[in-house]
């Protein structure tokens, strides 16, 4: 997607629903409502995807956006929850039989229960959304900085170029996504979910969403990839064992590792529910997820023409409002 070069953005973490602090921070960024859009004189909003799922105001938070976007005052990129929101509405047909790209589990329906009830009595409001998140991009690259939710990975990115070059991809993609392995299912893995690696034993956790969790979100960046331990690569809010995190990383994983530098363009990721106050990973890179649902922050970084990014440029509400 092609972004104007000179134009300050304004970058905006996970909202998931949380309509209110979103227009808190809109105010506060020097946003103003006219005409029923929020917009800025000379600034573009630019939301790292998951607008939807767990908060109070999920209906509210998509039109929000959505008419930012189409009036020309924001950009969006798709998240892991957008993409379940296709997935369980894609249907699949096999045998005879009719199913859905996601599976509908009772885990998946828990996932995606605030926003399937807020939009019960909204069934046409909630397929327009739907063909909405098909238009929304899996990454931005500005050439000086790049937006994607969860992990850039260039070679999948590359890939997905070379067949959909604005990042925008299509049902049929959306489909093939449920074949284990394929070049959509590793694309929407890797790119909205990031790396995820099994805990060892056939040990599980239950993170701070009441999940049970095999896995754990880990660091996609890592520059030095000697003696890597579970704790040194981990990056989300639930720690893990002592016992674990002390133990060796098995040398398999680590060729799920990228070498993200710090020579490469600034990178914008949301997905990994940071804490405490916003700070940069790298000068080159910033995660801007601080769990607003969770009683945390929605945070975002004002971007200008700096060339590395800047501590001061983080500008955060704490969350108004929490999801069920």
């Amino acid at each position: 997607m092609w972004l104007d070069p000179v134009r300050s953005y304004d970058l905006i973490g996970d909202v998931h629903g949380c309509a209110q602090t979103l227009e808190h921070l809109l105010s506060i960024l020097g946003y103003s409502k006219r005409a029923g859009v929020w917009q800025h004189p000379t600034r573009q909003a630019l939301f790292l995807g998951d607008l939807i799922d767990r908060g109070p105001y999920i209906r509210e938070t998509l039109h929000i956006v959505h008419s930012m976007v189409e009036a020309g005052h924001a950009h969006c990129i798709m998240g892991n929850h957008e993409y379940y929101a296709l997935a369980w509405n894609t249907p699949l047909t096999e045998n005879g039989e009719q199913r859905f790209v996601r599976e509908h589990s009772a885990r998946h329906a828990r996932l995606q229960r605030e926003t399937l009830e807020q939009f019960a009595e909204h069934p046409y409001d909630w397929q327009d959304f739907n063909q909405w998140f098909l238009n929304l991009p899996l990454f931005i690259d500005a050439q000086r900085f790049r937006a994607v939710h969860a992990c850039w990975d260039e070679r999948l990115i590359n890939t997905l170029r070379s067949r959909f070059p604005d990042g925008r991809v299509d049902t049929d993609f959306v489909r093939q996504s449920a074949i284990s392995g394929s070049l959509a299912d590793q694309t929407f893995n890797r790119l909205l979910r990031g790396v995820n690696l099994p805990l060892p034993y056939g040990m599980s956790q239950i993170s701070q969403d009441g999940y049970q969790r095999s896995s754990f979100r880990t660091k996609f960046w890592h520059e030095d990839s000697a003696a890597l331990t579970y704790g040194d690569v981990v990056f989300q809010p639930d720690a893990l064992p002592e016992h674990i995190a002390q133990k060796p990383l098995p040398s398999q994983y680590l060729r799920h590792i990228n070498n993200y530098d710090a020579q490469q363009p600034l990178l914008f990721v949301g997905h990994y529910w940071r804490q405490g106050q916003p700070s940069l990973i790298r000068p080159n890179l910033a995660c801007l997820d601080y769990s607003a649902v969770n009683g945390g922050k929605l945070v975002a970084y004002r971007l200008g023409q700096e060339e590395q990014l800047l501590p001061s440029n983080f500008v955060w509400v704490d969350a108004q409002e929490k999801g069920s």
